[in-house]
């Protein structure tokens, strides 16, 4: 129960990203939000990360060296995906709306998160994965045609939100993978977040990001960077020791739900009543998956040290 807890309150925190960049100030655009984001949340994950690791490997765990092409390769692979996560998703938003693609880059995200993990174990998702599943996508579809205004949909912009689902869901498995092997949770998230932030500085350049002299914008910046990244894929990774790949993403169906509400609450706006069926109909497919998953996949995740 203690790793569906973790990746509920990621979802969260993953759920402030919309409310957070509405507040900031004036003069922001996505790409520049988006890289100053990765690289304060991407140097700080790795910098916690990396010295949780160290205090681990002189204490009494035994976790295994970082040694091999394959493990190295593979956690890039997630630094890179963390990377392009934002500008696909951002497309999207600019292309088919913040509601439609939310809808399709989350709601995509689980069932390519299962498809990936079933490819790679051969292990079918159990039935409560299935059933919560179906229910959690439905509730996002109805939340996002409720909420959206009547307008068309763009391929490209399609196939950027299907884009960040699927970055989002190799993330998820690589790292089940990597955790399986029994590499050091730490060391495989400190990798992923110091390759996007490596990354996402070499774009820094050629982006404006004038708005960090505004109060606000700093705030903004911070908040995006340690909350959104560095704390809420501290707590993705270790709820992930606890259960599969593909309910790790379906629980992050938190987002939307933290997102809706927070737009009701202190943004002031309002959602139709097929959203409103939206929002229940998601909370209950989250419920059913907390409720299916409350025995862990490992009886004992790991625990930080004193």
């Amino acid at each position: 129960m203690r790793s569906v807890l973790a990746i509920l309150a990621a979802a969260v925190l993953f759920g402030t990203t919309g409310t957070s960049q509405a507040l900031g100030p004036e003069g922001t655009t996505p790409l520049s939000i988006g890289v100053m984001r990765m690289t304060i949340g991407g140097s700080a994950l790795a910098l916690v990360s990396f010295a949780l690791a160290r205090r681990r490997r002189r204490g009494r765990v035994a976790v295994r060296p970082l040694l091999g092409a394959g493990p190295v390769l593979l956690m890039a692979v997630t630094g890179v995906c963390l990377a392009v996560y934002q500008p696909l998703f951002f497309m999207g938003t600019a292309r088919n709306g913040v509601a439609v693609s939310t809808v399709i880059a989350l709601g995509s995200a689980p069932v390519l998160a299962g498809l990936l993990e079933w490819a790679r174990t051969r292990r079918l998702p159990s039935r409560v994965w299935i059933a919560a599943t179906a229910l959690a996508t439905l509730g996002v579809a109805l939340l996002g045609v409720g909420g959206s205004p009547e307008r068309g949909t763009d391929p490209l912009g399609i196939a950027g939100a299907v884009g960040a689902g699927a970055s989002f869901a190799v993330i998820a498995n690589v790292q089940r993978r990597l955790l399986d092997q029994k590499w050091d949770a730490f060391t495989v998230v400190g990798s992923m977040g110091a390759g996007s932030a490596v990354l996402c500085a070499l774009a820094l350049p050629f982006v404006d990001v004038g708005w960090m002299g505004d109060p606000r914008g700093l705030v903004m910046a911070l908040w995006l960077g340690l909350a959104t990244i560095a704390v809420a894929y501290l707590l993705f990774t270790w709820g992930l020791q606890g259960l599969s790949a593909a309910t790790a993403a379906t629980l992050t169906l938190g987002e939307p739900l933290t997102a809706a509400l927070l737009g009701i609450i202190v943004l002031g706006e309002r959602l139709s009543l097929l959203a409103v069926i939206g929002l229940l109909v998601l909370g209950a497919g989250l419920a059913l998956l907390a409720w299916g998953s409350r025995a862990a996949r490992d009886p004992a995740p790991f625990a930080i040290e004193a």
